[in-house]
């Protein structure tokens, strides 16, 4: 050692000799509660960036769909567009003619004509469907003439037919603040149209190494000395998870040089991270300068960590910075434990999870045997345990993968999973967690906002579209928390309540207006009540509806406007107000039944029906569940009603 360092370390040794013992051992929980009392783990603001810079990226705010996804009803095969009434009792020994029109669908180009009866026009997948058509049937299942075809089997209304709006509804909240952005989110993002979102900005994470012992990789190791492991430690973690490192290399056992480093990091980020400097030895001074800094200051200097007791916890300038110890051992031990926490925080990243887990499966799912099939699930916390939850959308969907949390395999040997059985669930991405929250039921954007508003107080939200029978029915499994329905039992003229089972509440929720859609200026509607409206289509034989699926509440409104009649378009019979709204607008039908905020959208015309109840059922026995009882009580408040009246629709919030 030469003389001047000799003489320096010699001032130190005898500076800390007179100093008091500094090291004052606080406990984990103590540790942490006092960290984020000082420096609340809040997201930091927003910033936009273009679409491909987003990958890895956290929302900063709910995305809502501007488009359709399909804008339009599509063939999912390559085929012909037909009426599927038209192939009733077809067999290989006797099919049906039809005769085909002479307009040929491929991908891009809009009909000009329509199906008539006992026609059928020829369309490849992604075709648009044309008018008159409510199914396609595969190539595979017809014979070729050159101005005709047969089919030789019956065609199901509906077959091979991908409605408006089934993948994404226009204005429906498709990505959720917080989601973190990976390539099926950006895919998800592009088929919406969108070239720039808002994401939050990532923290800015100052990475210092100390010690006259540390050497920058690269660099010739002189005797004494060890490469500096803990900077690319700590930076490729502050990567990780989700922050962005600003390394600034390595300072020498040298107060002044380390006070003007320290305060430049601060100037330069967000979080500053030191390693090494922590213990109460002569060449330990990071304590010192950090007791100067401006209040609160050291919050936290030895925790009851094994490894990791000597951490050393500081806020200044609103800013945490944070020393490791000098060991890699304890210094990445502590590291994940205080410091990536509160970097997921600032980045808007959920706590870490483990990247599988195991789930029961609440009902039998069947499977193609002799091939190994994938399934895409989501997770719900049930009272024995996690339950996944197969998504019902098929592999022409974009938002599968981002709905999922995981995928689990089904053995090719194997006909399918049984009830009750337990899977794997494979997670995608880092940090997914299962939600806080499962509603299954019928969509409204209504509860998009809700459920907005409800992330605000920290609770994930996971919503699945199935129908207000379908909800009621996952409800009855256990396969969620909240069923949203609008059912009207025709025999009372009541909402919902009718269908309740023992042991269920319902929760009113708000009231949406029901009417009948059509094309402005359109004389058979124009100016009419809505039930004359419906009779005038229903004599005219060129006019096409569009029905809604069974079980949805809608449906059970068209059956009673219809009766027994089976006009055009009956059976074509999409998931969504969107779809019916879509189907209308592009002229594929004239008339349909939507709430009337969806026909505003799409600037169509509006005959009133009836205001429908849409509410929400859940077991009396899950009351008192954080996130169930959360979302109970923002039903009725002035947050939810202004949001539901900015929508058009009329809060009755409340349970009943």
């Amino acid at each position: 050692m030469s003389a001047d360092r000799e003489t320096d370390f010699t001032r130190r040794l005898a500076a800390a000799a007179r100093q008091e013992q500094f090291l004052t051992v606080m406990s984990r929980e103590d540790a942490h509660a006092a960290f984020r009392a000082a420096l609340p783990h809040a997201t930091l603001p927003p910033e936009t960036v273009p679409l491909a810079q987003a990958l890895g990226r956290v929302l900063a705010g709910d995305i809502a769909s501007p488009i359709d996804v399909p804008p339009f009803d599509r063939a999912l095969v390559d085929g012909f567009a037909l009426r599927a009434a038209d192939t009733e009792g077809a067999n290989a020994a006797r099919p049906r003619r039809l005769a085909l029109n002479r307009e040929i669908l491929a991908c891009g180009v809009a009909p000009t004509g329509s199906v008539a009866t006992d026609t059928a026009t020829p369309i490849a997948t992604g075709g648009m469907i044309p008018r008159g058509a409510d199914a396609v049937v595969m190539v595979e299942q017809t014979e070729f003439f050159e101005d005709a075809i047969d089919v030789t089997g019956p065609v199901r209304p509906g077959q091979f037919v991908g409605y408006a709006g089934a993948d994404m509804a226009s204005g429906e909240t498709v990505l959720r603040k917080g989601a973190v952005v990976t390539a099926r989110e950006i895919g998800m993002l592009a088929a919406c149209g969108l070239a720039e979102i808002a994401v939050v900005r990532r923290p800015r994470v100052a990475v210092l190494s100390t010690g006259d012992e540390l050497v920058a990789p690269g660099g010739e190791l002189r005797p004494g000395a060890i490469y500096d492991s803990n900077g690319a430690i700590v930076a490729a973690s502050v990567a990780e998870n989700g922050g962005e490192p600003v390394p600034l290399g390595i300072v020498r056992d040298d107060e002044a040089a380390l006070d003007a480093a320290l305060r430049d990091a601060l100037t330069r980020s967000d979080l500053v991270v030191l390693s090494g400097g922590t213990s109460k030895g002569a060449g330990d001074v990071s304590h010192r300068i950090l007791s100067r800094l401006g209040p609160p200051g050291i919050l936290v200097h030895g925790v009851a960590l094994k490894p990791g007791k000597p951490l050393c916890l500081a806020v200044t300038e609103g800013k945490a910075v944070v020393v490791l110890p000098g060991f890699p051992t304890s210094a990445m031990f502590t590291f994940h434990e205080f410091v990536v926490p509160l970097v997921r925080a600032l980045a808007g990243l959920p706590p870490r999870e483990e990247e599988a887990v195991s789930a029961r499966l609440p009902q039998r799912l069947t499977s193609e045997l002799g091939r190994t099939e994938f399934v895409m699930a989501s997770l719900a916390q049930a009272a024995d345990g996690l339950v996944a939850l197969p998504l019902p959308k098929g592999s022409g969907s974009v938002t599968a993968f981002s709905q999922a949390d995981g995928f689990f395999a089904v053995p090719a040997a194997r006909s399918g999973v049984e009830a009750g059985e337990t899977v794997s669930v494979v997670r995608l991405g880092a940090g997914v967690r299962p939600p806080d929250l499962t509603i299954i039921g019928s969509h409204c954007i209504g509860l998009d906002r809700v459920v907005g508003l409800l992330a605000e107080q920290g609770f994930r939200a996971r919503t699945v579209w199935v129908g207000s029978a379908g909800g009621l029915a996952a409800l009855r499994r256990g396969e969620c928390d909240l069923a949203a329905m609008h059912l009207l039992d025709p025999e009372t003229g009541r909402y919902n309540a009718p269908f309740l089972e023992p042991g269920m509440t319902l929760a009113l929720g708000w009231r949406r207006l029901q009417g009948v859609v059509f094309r402005k200026n359109d004389a058979r509607f124009e100016g009419r009540s809505a039930a004359d409206a419906v009779n005038a289509a229903l004599a005219d034989p060129d006019a096409v509806m569009v029905n809604r699926n069974a079980g949805s509440g809608t449906r059970l409104l068209v059956d009673g406007l219809i009766g027994a009649a089976r006009r055009a378009g009956f059976w074509n019979q999409p998931r969504s107000h969107n779809a019916v709204a879509a189907a209308v607008a592009q002229g594929r039908a004239d008339w349909g039944v939507a709430i009337a905020s969806v026909a505003t959208a799409y600037g169509l015309g509006f005959l009133p029906l009836a205001q429908e109840h849409y509410d929400f059922a859940y077991r009396q026995a899950d009351r008192e569940k954080p996130a169930l009882a959360a979302f109970l009580a923002l039903l009725g408040t002035r947050a939810a009603d202004a949001a539901l009246n900015e929508l058009g629709f009329e809060p009755g919030g409340g349970e009943s």
